[in-house]
């Protein structure tokens, strides 16, 4: 798939803005010297406020300070809005020179279009590719052969299941099988337990959505219909939206699960309220003792028929990344200093231990502490595996893809329906 954002019209589209945006990046603006002190390594992260992984983030940076002296690294920190500041930065040519990001939305584009550099060769000059899981590699490389950004964190997403209110509920055993789910949904309810919840009005709901969808799918028509928006054109995208349907309809998700956030449905499952939810890695490091002691970690039911052998979970390689900048090339010997201190594997052992973070390199330190992740890192082949569409949806079509899953978890929106919003989302970004 070819970005909709074009190197001429990000320039182009950029040149408005970058000059109503000159005022804020320069004077007290932390962008205004990002190109100027060769002393100081500028690193725009989203690791500096809740995110997991945070603390032991900025403990390193203190280590490295140590290391190297001559050599203070300047973090510029910004949550989900990070692409388009640092976007706009890029603009006013008063970029960070590194960048850690996700690769997601708007960052799909940076490196064809010139706002971030081609790594590969700096990873093998670097010595740094036997650290890399291949996988990781194949993730960040986009269609032209371009490494995005040096591979950091992944993530493995699971569904957990809290087999106490199972068992309050008279659920025997965590349910492999639509039908087992069902059933299991009307008996929680029943003890007024919320079976699965899920934030339906943002991206968790999205990814799960996307799940579900494709239980009769392969990865490779899954990756067609996310990268075309042809919710209608296979039998086997047909029948996964209508199981989300069927599914959604019998009770299986929490009520009014159209307009929960990712917030509410950890709250629900560390509190207890809930039974189920579908937890990606630093969700399940959040998990509370108590509740952790009696949580198993496996896949998403499946349904008679399905393209897959066992249930599912998804896998991403590419939750972040190190993305060096144009500027970043101007201060490279001092980029390679960072990224080989970040690639060390008691760094990399680090984030795991302390953070019950998944890393994208190679490693064999385990999460002791955070044992629900370390269960869904030894799940293996007992789970099959579906494909996280983010690479392959168009930019444009990320945001109003969250607006149609709204509409998808909402009871009574029949399986047309929901192949109409979704193709709209295509259309309409």
């Amino acid at each position: 798939m070819r970005s909709p954002l074009s190197r001429r019209g990000f320039l182009a589209a950029g040149s408005g803005l970058a000059a109503a945006a000159l005022p804020a990046l320069s004077g007290c603006s932390p962008f205004a010297s990002a190109d100027s002190d060769p002393g100081t390594l500028t690193v725009h992260t989203q690791l500096g406020t809740t995110a997991p992984g945070s603390p032991t983030y900025k403990a390193v940076v203190e280590q490295f300070h140590t290391e190297h002296p001559g050599l203070r690294v300047k973090n510029l920190v910004n949550g989900d809005d990070l692409p388009q500041v640092y976007e706009t930065s890029r603009l006013a040519r008063k970029e960070p020179d590194v960048v850690m990001v996700n690769l997601y939305d708007k960052t799909l584009a940076w490196t064809e279009v010139g706002a971030t550099v081609d790594v590969r060769g700096y990873l093998d000059d670097w010595g740094l590719r036997e650290r890399v899981l291949p996988a990781a590699l194949t993730e960040w490389t986009d269609g032209e052969g371009r490494l995005r950004a040096f591979p950091y964190f992944a993530t493995n997403w699971p569904v957990a299941y809290n087999t106490a209110l199972l068992e309050r509920a008279g659920v025997g055993a965590v349910p492999t099988t639509g039908d087992q789910l069902i059933g299991a949904a009307r008996k929680l309810r029943a003890k007024g337990i919320a079976p699965v919840t899920v934030g339906g009005n943002d991206w968790t709901g999205q990814k799960l959505l996307a799940q579900i969808i494709q239980t009769f799918l392969s990865p490779d028509e899954a990756r067609k219909v996310y990268a075309s928006g042809d919710f209608s054109g296979s039998r086997g995208v047909r029948e996964g939206i209508d199981y989300f349907v069927e599914l959604r309809d019998a009770g299986v998700f929490a009520d009014k699960a159209q307009g929960l956030t990712s917030d509410i449905m950890t709250t629900q499952y560390n509190t207890e309220a809930a039974a189920i939810q579908s937890a990606m890695s630093s969700a399940l490091a959040k998990v509370p003792a108590r509740t952790a002691g009696h949580t198993a970690v496996g896949g998403w039911p499946l349904a008679p028929g399905a393209a897959h052998d066992k249930p599912t979970i998804l896998r991403s390689y590419t939750l972040i990344g190190f993305w060096i900048s144009p500027n970043g090339v101007r201060k490279i010997a001092s980029v390679e200093k960072f990224l080989r201190f970040m690639y060390r594997p008691e760094v990399v052992s680090r984030f795991i231990t302390e953070s019950g973070r998944d890393m994208a390199l190679v490693t064999d330190t385990v999460s002791k502490d955070f044992p629900l992740v370390a269960e869904a890192q030894r799940l293996g082949d007992r789970v099959g595996q579906v494909l996280l569409p983010d690479l392959h949806v168009p930019p444009t079509a990320t945001q109003p893809l969250i607006t149609a899953t709204s509409t998808a978890f909402t009871r009574g929106t029949s399986a047309a329906a929901v192949r109409s919003t979704l193709e709209s989302a295509y259309r309409t970004g």
